[in-house]
């Protein structure tokens, strides 16, 4: 099904390695095709992600301080994301005594990390963690490496300098995709979340996020990712995946991005999230990222793999014309989705 091509040594950090001709989705036929198709996909985002670590850690969640709001109560937590590195995120529980759904909110690129989906930071409509304690979800809300209290003394926020000296052989984006894992993990823990009913949200780079949560977490039920992604065939400037100034997210995509020959592209990554019913957000004019047709044509490429699995209807893109922004009516769509499917 696949040809291999080498594409030659490799200067990046990480590892040389060669390229797989692109899998056309279109051209699966039965679920047999895809669980082939599927390993193989798998093992490609799994080199471009990079070395994680061997084993999820326990958690060891403890709670450092607490506070009442009308409907929920908001907590400092820390837990455990690997075996040294213990880190801090912010748990908000509804005032229900049944048992709730939980969602992992992703932060986007703001410096200040879980901060801003904890309301304590940004643009209102991006507080997404306190909206949906607000709605009756538990909601856990964590830094990601780099940003938050995870930034590099002397450092600014995504400066990879030093998480490349711990991590030589994973990736930025790896390492962020593998600690919001943990996440759902903690969030699953805690007394009075149905740990079966889990769901992930996020918007720019948490978006990005949450859809390879998604792709490789079998517990996410649900998925929305809005201004999460362009397809790299069709990104103008593929080198910022690799390196954006001081930030290096995913440095084995260097000889992919220079010679245009990926080996999947973000339609696989949806695939591999299917049959979980997940919400794309797209803006027709996002200046950074986003690119609408792009998204489309990722979705109309997974859909094929959605539509085998007997869930045609549990993957849509949903496109506005506000710019690379949450909105009033992005933040409705999101409602909607989870609503439906948590």
């Amino acid at each position: 099904m696949l040809e291999e091509r080498d594409l030659g040594a490799s200067n990046a950090p990480g590892v040389a390695w060669k390229v797989l001709r692109m899998i056309d989705l279109s051209k699966l036929k039965n679920p047999l095709d895809w669980i082939q198709a599927r390993k193989e996909i798998e093992s490609s985002v799994l080199k471009v992600l990079g070395k994680l670590p061997k084993e999820r850690a326990e958690l060891q969640l403890k709670v450092m301080d607490e506070e009442s709001f009308p409907g929920y109560t908001r907590r400092r937590v820390n837990y455990f994301v690997s075996e040294w590195e213990r880190i801090t995120a912010w748990l908000f529980l509804p005032d229900r005594k049944d048992q709730v759904p939980g969602i992992v909110c992703c932060h986007s690129e703001h410096p200040e990390g879980k901060s801003e989906p904890a309301g304590l930071t940004g643009e209102r409509l991006m507080a997404l963690a306190v909206h949906y304690a607000e709605q009756g979800y538990a909601t856990l809300a964590p830094d990601s490496a780099t940003a938050g209290e995870r930034v590099s003394p002397g450092k600014d926020a995504y400066d990879t300098t030093n998480f490349y000296k711990d991590w030589p052989k994973g990736s930025l984006l790896g390492k962020m995709m593998w600690d919001y894992t943990c996440g759902l993990y903690a969030l699953g823990d805690i007394p009075g979340v149905d740990g079966s009913r889990l769901g992930i949200v996020g918007h720019g780079l948490g978006g990005t996020c949450a859809l390879l949560v998604a792709a490789f977490d079998e517990r996410v039920q649900v998925c929305v990712a809005s201004c999460g992604f362009t397809r790299f065939h069709d990104d103008k400037q593929p080198g910022r995946w690799v390196q954006d100034g001081d930030c290096a997210l995913a440095p084995n995509l260097k000889e992919a991005v220079a010679k245009k020959e990926f080996p999947f592209d973000w339609e696989h990554v949806l695939a591999l999230a299917a049959p979980t019913p997940t919400l794309l957000i797209t803006a027709l004019n996002d200046e950074k990222l986003a690119n609408t047709k792009s998204c489309q044509k990722a979705k109309d490429a997974a859909g094929n793999i959605y539509r085998m699995l007997g869930r045609e209807d549990a993957l849509e893109n949903w496109t506005h014309s506000k710019g690379r922004a949450m909105t009033v009516e992005t933040v409705d769509a999101s409602d909607s989705w989870f609503e439906r499917w948590l």
